[in-house]
């Protein structure tokens, strides 16, 4: 599903017209790289918790040339679905991803 997916059915579940539900959409992501940047968590009950996580420095082997390196620690962003969340997807009965 893609953004403009998403955007059609929000539309088509409030009523609310589609250049608005894009605006408040866009909005919501600014908000969650704003935060996220700016070093908060964020958690939505009953659906999962976007945190940064802290990835240690690490020692990388290029095989091909026999090389190592060091690769720097880093900050990046994880997402964690609730339980109700995972829950609902298992219940789904999925078998393709």
């Amino acid at each position: 599903m893609t953004k403009a997916d998403t955007v059609q059915k929000i539309t088509e579940k409030t009523g609310i017209e589609k250049e608005a539900v894009e605006k408040i959409l866009e909005s919501f992501f600014v908000t969650i790289k704003d935060s996220m940047t700016g070093g908060e968590n964020i958690y939505f009950r009953g659906f999962g918790s976007f945190t940064n996580k802290k990835r240690a420095q690490k020692t990388a082997r290029n095989i091909s040339k026999n090389t190592s390196m060091t690769v720097p620690a880093q900050i990046i962003p994880h997402f964690k679905p609730s339980e109700e969340f995972v829950k609902l997807v298992k219940e789904a009965g999925l078998t393709k991803v």
